[in-house]
């Protein structure tokens, strides 16, 4: 399983241990979720104005969000079948837009770290590519769940 950060924004200072420890995050949340080991998974660390920028043009919604996925695979009624393998044969199962500044200001109004909103929003994404929703409120508990699990088991608690 390979998860790829980069960071595009300049708004928030990012250390570089922050990144390795979201590489294990990110790696833990595709396991839980029982994703098989050759995922590919890319994280775009950004800020709110790219992020809205964003949200517009492919959610028809023009505010600043915290995190966006975008999954690479399509769905039917029978199976779900990868579009995109890389040189790998890892699947690339999607991307996800983190805003650095929004999950900066979150970390501050829940009185958390900025490491933990960071991992939250991380977990967060990587279930949605894995086809987790929150449209339902037993979907939503059941998604909230899975994200505390993984992060208290990275020792990331609130």
């Amino acid at each position: 399983m390979d998860i790829i950060i980069a960071n595009e924004q300049d708004k928030v200072k990012i250390e570089e241990n922050l990144y390795e420890k979201l590489e294990q995050v990110g790696i833990l949340a595709l396991s839980e979720a029982g994703s098989v080991d050759n995922y590919e998974v890319s994280v775009l660390i950004t800020d709110n104005e790219e992020i809205r920028s964003l949200n517009k043009k492919y959610r028809n919604v023009d505010v600043d969000t915290d995190v966006l996925s975008f999954p690479l695979f399509e769905e039917n009624a029978d199976n779900v079948e990868p579009l995109f393998f890389n040189e790998t044969e890892e699947i690339i199962l999607g991307d996800i837009i983190i805003s650095g500044e929004k999950a900066l200001e979150q970390s501050k109004d829940f009185g958390h770290s900025f490491l933990r909103e960071l991992s939250y929003l991380l977990v967060h994404g990587i279930l949605h590519l894995l086809g987790y929703d929150h449209k339902t409120e037993e979907d939503t508990k059941n998604m909230r769940n899975m994200e505390e699990n993984i992060l208290l088991k990275m020792d990331i608690g609130r």
